[in-house]
């Protein structure tokens, strides 16, 4: 039986960011946030025009616009991160409700990134990790046991499959041979920082979340491989859901009131034991010291 929301949230006194709103799972995980009248809801965006046609989606599909904003990030570079961190501290300076959702699958071969990283594990895993470390103080000194904190990093079934190789962290050795390898590997990241995070804030009226939505036709491939392409494509079109449902699996633990403890792993909305990887403290620890390092010597921390 599929979760469902319910009609009634009131997110009046949330300020939140959503990321990889303008495709896919993100752009109904918008539609629907912006239905439940939210304090400010920011949307960070790449590709001006993708932002722009989003902003007039939510206008024509449920009218509540108002406080939606749409601001520029690219998580493909990380200054543009930082700076969008910045921007945000200084103009809002009020953070709730943290939902890491952009995402990338390279199907093919090694894409680069302008700081000289592989595409996914910058995109999935360093450049969100270092959106939430810059926003984390905004966010202590936004919530209360009243109005709790969210953080939600969007994984997916594949991290069943993950590993964390420290000789291979950036995913160029083999990569093209195991496609879904590198991003199995980023999201199991995506798993440790989530419980990692819940650990660290466990005091801080903070719950944190990893989510799988579901398997779902989007546009999250970044190279096209035309045989692995119609085989994706042709296997989702046939046991995959709607992008809604999607966005519904990943919000309803995060809206929901019963979800209280944190750093937990869910699967289509329902609590599950992620990768054993995840609990080994010696690889967790080592992960997020590593992800630290390496954001330091890009100048970011």
């Amino acid at each position: 039986m599929p979760v469902k929301l319910n009609d009634n949230y009131d997110l009046s006194r949330n300020a939140i960011i959503l990321t990889g709103a303008t495709d896919g799972i993100g752009k109904e995980m918008a539609r629907i946030l912006a239905g439940f009248n939210p304090k400010r809801l920011i949307l960070p965006a790449r590709n001006k025009e993708k932002g722009n046609n989003l902003l007039e989606y939510i206008k024509t599909s449920n009218g509540h616009a108002n406080n939606v904003e749409i601001w520029e990030m690219d998580l493909a570079d990380l200054q543009s991160v930082k700076n969008f961190a910045n921007k945000f501290i200084n103009e809002i300076g009020e953070l709730h409700i943290l939902i890491n959702n952009a995402g990338v699958w390279n199907n093919r071969y090694i894409i680069k990134t302008k700081d000289n990283l592989e595409s996914q594990f910058q995109i999935n895993h360093l450049a969100p990790f270092l959106l939430t470390l810059l926003l984390l103080d905004t966010m202590k000194k936004s919530i209360s046991a009243d109005l709790p904190g969210k953080i939600a990093f969007t994984s997916s079934k594949n991290q069943e499959f993950g590993e964390i190789d420290f000789d291979n962290l950036n995913l160029e050795k083999g990569a093209y041979w195991n496609p879904l390898k590198g991003y199995a590997n980023t999201k199991l990241m995506n798993v440790i920082i989530g419980q990692e995070l819940g650990r660290i804030l466990s005091n801080e009226n903070i719950i944190t979340y990893s989510l799988h939505p579901g398997a779902i036709l989007t546009n999250m491939s970044s190279s096209k491989g035309a045989f692995m392409e119609f085989l994706v494509k042709t296997t989702l079109t046939i046991v995959g859901i709607t992008p809604e449902q999607g966005a519904i699996n990943t919000l309803y633990p995060v809206l929901s009131h019963e979800n209280k403890e944190t750093g937990k792993y869910y699967n289509e909305g329902i609590e599950e034991e992620p990768n054993k990887i995840a609990k080994d403290q010696e690889v967790v620890k080592k992960l997020w010291d590593i992800s630290e390092k390496i954001l330091k010597d890009h100048g970011m921390m």
